[in-house]
């Protein structure tokens, strides 16, 4: 069909409403290869105007009568090629880029159609790595049903959740059931029962590297029976000292870090430290979420007399009941990595201390020496301040060459001054003297900066 020329297309695919009203008389127009006074054209023409239910126009003429007001040129001129098959289909014509509500649906049932295929029964699976109750490996990521282990260990499929390793969980606990302890603490996940334990593998790099070693020490530890402590608690003492290693390795990189950029904070005051600031400040923020959930994780199982008392679980095995105030062997080995915990989670609070306080003294710094630039720029200006004022001394003929040599002079003289000044203000540091500290000896890492020189 046409289109009137005072519409480009793109106005026509996002506003074809307007056009409606005229529709019908357009319809009756002859098109190319169509004859009006063909059936077909007209049925045509009547079916599109009924199902796009057009109003009667109030200035159309009858019989036919305009179409002989309209020539060839004029035809050319008013019209413009146009698609209207969207308006014979009864829908809007829509933008390309922008999606309809089918392409939505259409969208969102193939999600949800990928998600529900995602979870086909092998995701029931769980790999795990079993040790006997002499400290020997059994299995090593074995394919296990979670429903087999939750009949073997007398579980609920909710606790399996917690410590299933491909679901992240960022909350560590120490769950107490009947047959078994559910341990889950940053790498190590684990299940302990009286005379077994069962590692679910972690996934990752990093995770992997230390679940190895502590698979070794667990090993270990399980095979030594002179510590006098149950095979449970044994297990128990081994995952804590795994976890217990992991925080202080972070902690003391993280102490290294920070340290030596605070060292070198005190030289030199730059925008790639802030970053680098910035960025060990999240790191810090994130190990103490870590730590202090653990260190609550901890203090929440020796809070609760019944779990403690549930925990002997070689008893409960040798059919030993215990009271619930019976507990002291289990609390004193809990309270002593509490402890340890605590130590690190205020070890951080200290460094994180020292990091928001050079912070505050890095901004007065900066504060005190954009004050001395803005002094500087007061003295420059009050310097200009008696420039356009006249004498008679430009009368004499060798005033201008004496003026000039002379503003060249103190010109000089006076450029060199502040830019020396200049960059004095600009060299930003923490202690005072740094330059001349730093040309006396070279630089060191941090490690070495405070032994003697003569060593090396």
């Amino acid at each position: 069909m046409r289109l009137p020329c005072f519409l480009n297309q793109r106005s026509a695919e996002l506003r074809p409403r307007p056009f409606k009203r005229s529709l019908k008389s357009y319809l009756a127009l002859p098109t190319a290869g169509v004859s009006r006074n063909t059936s077909s054209y007209a049925l045509h023409a009547s079916r599109s105007a009924a199902k796009l239910k057009l109003p009667p126009l109030p200035h159309s003429f009858p019989n036919d009568a305009h179409r002989h007001t309209l020539t060839p040129a004029s035809r050319r001129v008013l019209t413009r090629d146009f698609s209207w098959a969207k308006l014979f289909n009864g829908k809007a014509y829509e933008r390309q880029d922008e999606p309809s509500d089918g392409q939505d649906d259409a969208a969102r049932a193939a999600i949800l159609e990928k998600v529900m295929k995602g979870r086909q029964p092998t995701d029931l699976m769980l790999r795990c790595t079993v040790l006997d109750a002499e400290g020997n490996v059994k299995t090593i990521s074995g394919q296990f049903k979670k429903s087999e282990l939750c009949s073997e260990h007398r579980l609920n499929p909710r606790d399996l959740r917690k410590i299933d390793s491909r679901i992240p969980n960022l909350v560590p606990t120490i769950l107490a059931r009947k047959e078994a302890i559910l341990v889950n603490m940053l790498h190590i996940r684990a299940l302990v029962k009286a005379d077994a334990v069962v590692l679910f593998d972690t996934y990752g790099s990093a995770d992997s590297r230390l679940h190895s070693i502590f698979l070794y020490h667990l090993e270990h530890n399980l095979k030594t029976k002179g510590h006098g402590l149950p095979y449970e608690f044994r297990a128990l003492e081994s995952i804590l000292l795994s976890v217990l290693s992991a925080l202080e390795a972070e902690m003391v990189f993280l102490r290294n870090l920070i340290g030596g950029l605070l060292a070198e904070l005190e030289d030199d005051i730059d925008r790639d430290k802030f970053k680098r600031l910035l960025h060990y400040s999240r790191r810090l923020s994130a190990f103490q979420n870590r730590a202090k959930l653990i260190q609550e994780a901890l203090e929440e199982v020796l809070e609760q007399d019944e779990d403690l008392a549930a925990m002997y679980l070689s008893d409960k095995k040798n059919d030993r009941p215990r009271q619930l105030s019976d507990h002291e062997e289990l609390e004193v080995l809990l309270e002593s990595f509490s402890k340890q915990v605590e130590e690190i989670v205020n070890e951080s609070d200290n460094i994180a201390n020292n990091v928001s306080s050079t912070q505050e003294i890095v901004e007065l710094i900066l504060d005190s020496n954009r004050n001395a630039l803005l002094a500087l720029d007061l003295k420059v200006r009050s310097a200009k301040c008696f420039i356009n004022l006249q004498s008679h001394f430009e009368s004499n003929p060798y005033a201008f060459w004496t003026t000039s040599g002379i503003a060249l002079a103190i010109g000089a003289t006076i450029s060199l001054t502040c830019m020396r000044r200049l960059a004095k203000i600009r060299k930003v540091g923490l202690s005072t003297g740094a330059a001349q500290r730093r040309a006396k000896r070279p630089w060191l890492p941090l490690p070495l900066r405070r032994r003697g020189l003569d060593q090396y």
